[in-house]
């Protein structure tokens, strides 16, 4: 049987039900949405609509001369186009619901937001058929984080339900491909790499040229305003290339070229977070303001892209212990930051010579984190000195005489604020 996440039962679920919102399934590139919506879709009637701003230009001869031009076979992808999409889609749901009316119909949209004002003419049609009882299931994809959470906050707020789709865990790469935990820590965990590890060479220029490229360039440079790409691009090498390790951005300045002030790299920095490549993690305090101002922590949020940004191969990784370490707590940092709630958060707490890998949190619980990756641990004095300043934290360690990282790594972080 092929290898189904866990989102294909969600959206089987929602199409059995009343429309009563707005599908959205969201989150980074080449994680699988598409695949995973197709499936869901396989035993209802529907609508895929792939959305690109441009059809490609076919030629057109010109009489007895052969002289050739060009004219678009399609149309520009804007709002006129989605609203005659759209009531397209309505007249084939009628028809259909004339025939078998128990039978759910469903319109999707791929990459939602590459159309201008999406949104608001998303809202407006959305409205039009609850009006008229048309029950009619909608979902719409984006592979932009930032910009599908401008759309839905400006216009769709209480219209939509979010599916979130991050990278995949190790529970899935290993029942999907095979993979032993080392191969998840160094190749990480995304599907359309897979294939290709046992050529190390192939698979590095897969995600640099195939997930880290178009991440940048179509995700963030196209969609959000960056008055220095150069800048953002250097901050995510560099970063990726320092995961688990704490940096400062005034040091970090001095590191890359142009560099604008430690504002403008803190900016970036969200937008790769929003990405969903690289986080800053923030140090833990009780006060919001003083957890900004801190150093960040960088933490990539797929271990392929730590990887890919050094020259080690899988075997030279595994030998260097200081990088493997920092490979398995990025590892155990990107689960963290991957299967995390709106209201739980990821941070991590150093007061020198005092370190916790990461503290979890939501309202009400919190949890100091350390990860061992090799076979000796010692008297573990961060977390006994977090313990200490935060009476009501639990504390737990993350390998070589704690939890195993494989089970630490089959669950979500909820879980580990209820069972530390």
């Amino acid at each position: 049987m092929t290898f189904q996440r866990a989102q294909v039962q969600e959206l089987r679920k929602r199409f059995g039900e009343a429309s009563r919102f707005i599908t959205i399934v969201a989150g980074p590139r080449q994680v699988g949405k598409t695949t995973l919506v197709h499936a869901a879709l396989a035993d209802i009637d529907h609508e895929f609509i792939a959305v690109d701003q441009y059809e490609e230009l076919a030629p057109r001869s010109f009489g007895s001369y052969g002289e050739t031009s060009a004219e678009p076979t399609g149309e520009i992808r804007d709002a006129a186009w989605l609203i005659r999409k759209w009531q397209f889609a309505r007249e084939q749901y009628k028809q259909k619901n004339a025939d078998n009316p128990d039978k759910a119909f469903a319109l999707v949209f791929d990459e939602i937001q590459k159309i201008p004002r999406w949104s608001e003419i998303v809202k407006g049609l959305w409205d039009a058929d609850r009006a008229a009882g048309l029950d009619m299931h909608v979902v719409l994809l984006g592979s932009s984080p930032i910009l599908m959470q401008k759309g839905l906050t400006e216009s769709l707020t209480g219209r939509y339900e979010l599916i979130p789709v991050t990278h995949w865990s190790f529970q899935e790469m290993h029942e999907a491909f095979d993979f032993t935990l080392n191969e998840y820590f160094f190749f990480g965990g995304y599907p359309g790499s897979a294939p290709l590890i046992r050529d190390e060479g192939r698979w590095r220029n897969y995600v640099l040229a195939s997930l880290v490229q178009p991440s940048i360039d179509t995700d963030i440079l196209q969609m959000v305003r960056v008055d220095k790409p150069a800048l953002l691009k250097q901050l995510f090498t560099l970063g990726s290339s320092y995961s688990g390790q704490i940096l400062a951005l005034g040091k970090v300045k001095g590191q890359l070229d142009g560099a604008g002030n430690e504002t403008t790299l803190a900016g970036y920095l969200d937008l790769l977070g929003n990405a969903g490549l690289l986080m800053g993690l923030h140090k833990y305090h009780r006060g919001v303001a003083r957890q900004r101002a801190s150093p960040p922590k960088f933490n990539v949020l797929n271990t392929a892209l730590m990887s890919s940004a050094t020259p080690y191969t899988f075997a030279e990784a595994q030998a260097d212990r200081s990088f493997w370490g920092r490979l398995v707590e990025s590892s155990v940092g990107a689960h963290l930051c991957n299967t995390a709630t709106s209201n739980e958060k990821v941070h991590y707490w150093r007061e020198s010579p005092h370190e916790v890998d990461f503290v979890i949190s939501d309202a009400n619980r919190l949890a100091a984190i350390e990860v061992k990756s090799g076979a000796n641990y010692g008297r573990l004095y961060g977390l006994d000195a977090f313990a200490q300043q935060h009476k009501d934290c639990r504390s737990l360690l993350v390998g070589a005489g704690g939890v195993e990282l494989t089970e630490f790594l089959s669950y979500p972080l909820a879980h580990w604020l209820e069972h530390t």
